[in-house]
């Protein structure tokens, strides 16, 4: 059977690639090994959410999909930076960046990821254009000049003319491809999780910084009538695998402590997921008939909700030079333009995330001081901070006013 366009992945970038494509009345097929898990408390569920920012919300709106999302997205006005890096687990530096300055938007729009699958896998559901495979995994990969044959893990070959590595951070069609990546590895691992708590959030995104890495509140809806975050607390693999050890009452009391106490007394909402922190970007993103996209082609931790975000800018710019060359679609041209056009926003980036995370992580006494100062400095400076929230919206200007 032949398409115009395979995805390798029905994760949250695959399952929107296949949903943006196919609007556009591409004939897609998407595959994926394990079917998604739509439900919260059901094993295997991703408990970590997802930040829309600004121009990935545009994205979804062309792509017909944001109306689906919208009514379930908690919007992010105010994202606040803490740093507790004193003696004492307290807040010493807070600062507070606030989308007015820059928008009439908020920063972006948060979801848990279970339900981003849920909602994606309805949209390909009615969809006549795309072909959704879960249970289903790439294995092979032969391409030539004029098209890629895929082989499944059910035995059958599809032929395409483009084809979308959305399949992770060990990537099979990248490996299939030889494109080789550069990896760091920070000895993190990040806790996800969700919390109700006493004081409201009042749609503030806030990170606190000590040691180990951030620990991270992001709105979400209320529940059972209190307010809800979503939290992702990265620290040292050792420390994280203590924690995921330890029962309710003792980890509650953990990471009430490790809140500052910032929205009150902590409790569990749901189970703990654990993944590890890394870095890394692949040396180029496209190969023959092959395109790089989300982890494939860039990993990096989750700070500044850039992760997902950097995935539909991949994604944007795929599909404007698809529909461009929709006659040559998969061409060599077409894809050494993506790679060309994506490579250096993506290696800015993992390298920036990189160096934010390594301060984030500091423990020497000295070091939290700088990382102190370096925040009040950064926030001191109005034009400064404005080129910066910009920039991490990903794009050089904003909403006006």
């Amino acid at each position: 059977m032949d398409f115009d366009i395979v995805i390798s992945g029905g994760g949250i970038a695959g399952l929107t690639a296949a949903a943006v494509f196919g609007a556009q009345g591409f004939a897609v097929l998407c595959v994926d090994p394990a079917p998604p898990v739509t439900e919260q408390d059901a094993d295997g569920a991703d408990l970590r959410s997802t930040a829309f920012l600004q121009p990935a919300r545009a994205f979804l709106e062309r792509a017909g999909i944001w109306d689906r999302l919208s009514d379930h997205a908690m919007p992010l006005q105010v994202m606040r930076i803490v740093d507790a890096g004193g003696a004492e687990a307290a807040p010493r530096v807070t600062r507070a960046f606030d989308a007015s300055e820059i928008s009439d938007l908020p920063f972006g729009w948060n979801l848990p990821n279970w339900l981003l699958r849920r909602e994606l896998s309805a949209q390909l559901h009615d969809m006549p254009t795309v072909d959704f495979r879960p249970g289903t995994a790439t294995t092979t990969l032969f391409t030539r000049t004029a098209s890629a044959r895929v082989g499944l893990s059910d035995g059958s070959r599809v032929t395409a003319k483009l084809v979308i590595a959305a399949d992770g951070r060990d990537s099979p069609m990248r490996r299939a491809a030889g494109i080789d990546v550069t990896t760091t590895h920070f000895g993190q691992k990040a806790l996800a999780f969700a919390v109700t708590h006493p004081i409201p959030h009042e749609n503030v995104s806030t990170e606190i910084h000590r040691t180990g890495g951030p620990f991270t509140f992001v709105p979400l809806p209320d529940r059972d009538g209190r307010p809800c975050s979503a939290i992702v607390w990265m620290d040292t693999a050792a420390q994280a695998n203590d924690l995921l050890a330890l029962d309710i009452p003792a980890f509650e009391a953990a990471m009430s402590e490790r809140s500052c106490h910032l929205f009150g007394p902590l409790t569990l909402a749901s189970r703990r997921g654990a993944w590890p922190i890394i870095a890394q970007a692949a040396h180029r993103l496209s190969g023959e008939r092959l395109a790089l996209v989300a982890e494939a082609a860039h990993v990096v931790p989750p700070i500044g909700a850039q992760g997902l975000n950097m995935s539909l800018a991949d994604l944007d710019l795929l599909l404007d030079l698809a529909l461009a060359q929709r006659d040559t679609l998969g061409s060599a041209a077409m894809l050494h333009a993506y790679h060309r056009r994506r490579i250096a926003d993506v290696r800015a980036r993992v390298a920036g995330i990189t160096l934010l995370n390594r301060a984030s992580m500091a423990s020497d006494p000295l070091l939290r001081d700088a990382r102190a100062a370096g925040l009040q400095a950064l926030y001191a400076l109005s034009p400064l901070r404005k080129t910066l929230m910009q920039a991490g919206l990903g794009t050089a200007k904003a909403s006006p006013r």
